[in-house]
């Protein structure tokens, strides 16, 4: 299984585009600005989008993306979120003032889009791989995702804080990428409180949580421009301690728009 990073900054400026993740050629983790530089072709493709949760940088794309590429499907596109994304979108997106209601159109039988609602916990199978429901903690209703490949599970973290019941999971899984969230530099720790994100900081709490047999490579996602590199910086730094003092550290690495992990 192939995921290739579409988007993975924190807010958008010139090669800088917002969260989401295409996995193979069907299924869309996150629809945020990075699905505009996908083909017409390649939106086409998409059947299945996941979302984490209802904010802009994690949605912007869906609306634009589903105009463009329904006039020749066949089939609608289906969107699998918790009840709450569900029915924000219906209610400030696809309510026939931002946007036209496309599950309603060109008819109720046979709309542009469907909503399948799922709950934390859940694992669905999508297109032949198996795509599990983690518990995030965020302002809004939020998940991860984990998917499973021949070699693992792809981690996506979503968007949240500190989150002991998304490591107790998965620290029970055969992990090969984790892609965790690191919104803000630490100088900006009380905004990264106040929202519900992580700095590195707290991202160095909650990597201890990783069960100390475990090792693979960990992917900073979300992280704003204008401090990308002060991030990475001070999360270099806290990971450099137990370099200096024998211990293992972690493969901490940042995540780049046009990667592509396979799993």
């Amino acid at each position: 299984m192939k995921v290739r990073v579409l988007g993975c900054s924190g807010a958008i400026a010139k090669d800088c585009r917002t969260t989401s993740f295409l996995m193979g050629e069907r299924i869309l983790i996150d629809a945020g600005t990075g699905v505009g530089d996908l083909t017409l072709e390649e939106m086409g493709k998409i059947d299945h989008v996941f979302l984490t949760h209802s904010h802009l940088d994690h949605i912007a794309a869906l609306p634009l993306m589903l105009d463009a590429v329904s006039s020749f499907r066949r089939t609608p596109v289906q969107i699998h979120a918790l009840p709450a994304t569900i029915a924000a979108l219906a209610t400030h997106v696809f309510n026939d003032v931002i946007w036209p209601d496309f599950s309603a159109i060109p008819s109720q039988a046979a709309p542009f889009l469907t909503y399948h609602p799922f709950a934390t916990g859940d694992l669905l199978t999508v297109e032949g791989t198996d795509i599990e429901v983690l518990p995030a903690r965020h302002t809004v209703p939020a998940v991860g995702f984990a998917a499973r490949g021949k070699s693992g599970w792809w981690v996506f973290s979503g968007d949240t804080e500190g989150n002991p019941a998304f490591w107790e999971r998965v620290n029970a899984m055969p992990v090969a990428h984790l892609v965790i969230e690191t919104a803000f530099s630490n100088r900006e720790r009380n905004l990264a409180g106040r929202s519900l994100h992580l700095s590195p900081e707290t991202l160095a709490r909650e990597l201890a949580h990783i069960s100390p047999t475990s090792r693979y490579p960990i992917y900073i996602t979300h992280t704003k421009p204008s401090e990308t590199g002060l991030i990475m910086d001070e999360i270099r730094e806290f990971d450099a301690a137990p370099r200096k003092a024998s211990a293992t550290a972690h493969d901490i690495r940042w995540l780049a728009v046009g990667q592509v992990l396979e799993v």
